[in-house]
């Protein structure tokens, strides 16, 4: 079964970013090649069960088991020796991707409360887009009497082919992103 937001991206997007931005075939139409869900778990230093809880959480948010990040450094002020558990994170690429994708924009985005849309500055040099979520109970999966503790993740969509960040953003909103309008 090929995902709702795959067949949307080959039928009707990359002919419109073809057409709006002059490009010579569908090869050259920027596309989402992967998603990266991270979650810091601070409090994982001192108790690695909130730990084991977010990886729980994670795993079931995005329908793959996360890793286990560990610190590169040992940071004095922040009391992190190197190797020591942080946080955990996920890649998600192919069909888990756009279900992903779709769930975020259409389930989890607009329950969250006072939503006025994604900031439009979010995207770095390479047209890549970065969202941060404040809470995990945003997402279905996860049962709100359940969650001991709130926590914030970031989403990170990695756009390839992208020329500049007018074509990451046309893609973005074309897929149903909610950006924020400016007034």
């Amino acid at each position: 079964m090929v995902p709702r937001l795959l067949e949307k991206y080959r039928n009707e997007i990359t002919g419109q970013m073809m057409e709006k931005f002059n490009l010579p075939n569908k090869f050259a139409v920027p596309r989402i090649e992967k998603v990266v869900v991270n979650m810091g778990v601070s409090e994982g230093l001192q108790d690695i069960k909130i730990l084991e809880k977010a990886i729980d959480e994670l795993g079931s948010i995005t329908g793959q088991r996360p890793i286990l990040r560990r610190a590169k450094k040992a940071i004095a002020n922040f009391k992190i020796r190197q190797g020591s558990p942080v946080g955990c994170k996920v890649t998600l690429r192919r069909k888990i991707m756009y279900e992903f994708i779709d769930r975020l924009i259409n389930v989890a985005l607009p329950r969250t409360r006072d939503f006025r849309g994604v900031p439009l500055d979010s995207f770095d040099q390479a047209g890549n887009y970065t969202l941060g979520i404040a809470e995990q109970s945003i997402f279905p999966e996860i049962d709100f009497d359940r969650i001991s503790r709130p926590q914030g993740m970031d989403i990170t969509f990695v756009i390839k082919n992208s020329k500049s960040k007018e074509h990451s953003r046309e893609l973005l909103r074309l897929f149903g992103m909610p950006f924020q309008t400016k007034t």
